[in-house]
């Protein structure tokens, strides 16, 4: 199995010097970035298969790095680290396009045990041995796992990879009502707190997305109870 590449955006030399030299002794490859400007560089430049992004980067901040991230690899794991540990600014990671949130100061080991978790998700611990290519459906809604692509009848839907995490997460759940408490503890890897929006929040990204435009809406809400996805 090959290195993990990873794309280190951190200004503060001390944590990243720390941060990188645990990394590097857990056999990944880490490349280390002091800047917003850098950030967005190297990530187009290079192909990462994490990225651990500081909220507090000079030139341009954490959250519009991730923005700009998004919009040219929506499928890449993003990481925050931040010293902001209130719930909007949790939120506001979030909904700029991470795909977790870990607050400072923290243990080396809980951000390994993170990166495992998206790593799982991406598909790219074992790159050597490809997984067969699986496709699940629900209606006229086609969902390729290995390739992470989505279409809705004729049109294809581009995902966010949290967005693709959910989705997949109701179709193997479909006709089945789905508690908020659930969905966050299956899709975040988080428990779920009553303070935050951010499971409604993605449900709306994703019925934007997959059932706005359709007349048949594959997502409803059970008033007080959460989400379930209808198929026949």
């Amino acid at each position: 199995m090959k290195d993990m590449n990873i794309l280190l955006a951190e200004d503060e030399p001390k944590i990243a010097s720390f941060i990188k030299k645990g990394l590097e002794e857990s056999a990944y490859s880490v490349d280390w970035v002091k800047d917003g400007k850098e950030a967005i560089k190297n990530s187009l430049n290079n192909g990462y298969d994490v990225i651990i992004l500081d909220v507090m980067l000079p030139n341009v901040d954490g959250f519009q790095v991730c923005r700009r991230i998004r919009v040219k690899n929506p499928q890449v794991p993003i990481l925050m680290l931040t010293a902001l540990d209130g719930t909007e600014d949790k939120i506001k990671g979030l909904d700029a396009g991470a795909d977790d949130y870990l607050p400072k100061p923290f243990d080396f080991e809980e951000l390994l045990a993170r990166l495992r978790a998206l790593t799982r998700r991406s598909h790219v611990l074992n790159p050597e041995k490809p997984a067969a290519e699986v496709i699940i459906c629900i209606e006229d809604l086609y969902c390729n796992l290995s390739r992470k692509e989505v279409r809705r009848g004729n049109k294809e839907i581009k995902l966010t990879a949290r967005e693709f995490d959910l989705l997949v997460f109701f179709i193997k759940n479909k006709n089945k009502v789905l508690d908020r408490a659930k969905i966050a503890e299956q899709v975040w890897d988080i428990s779920f707190d009553t303070g935050t929006n951010i499971v409604d929040v993605y449900v709306n990204y994703l019925r934007n997305k997959i059932d706005k435009d359709f007349e048949k809406k594959l997502i409803q809400t059970r008033v007080g109870l959460g989400y379930i996805m209808v198929a026949e």
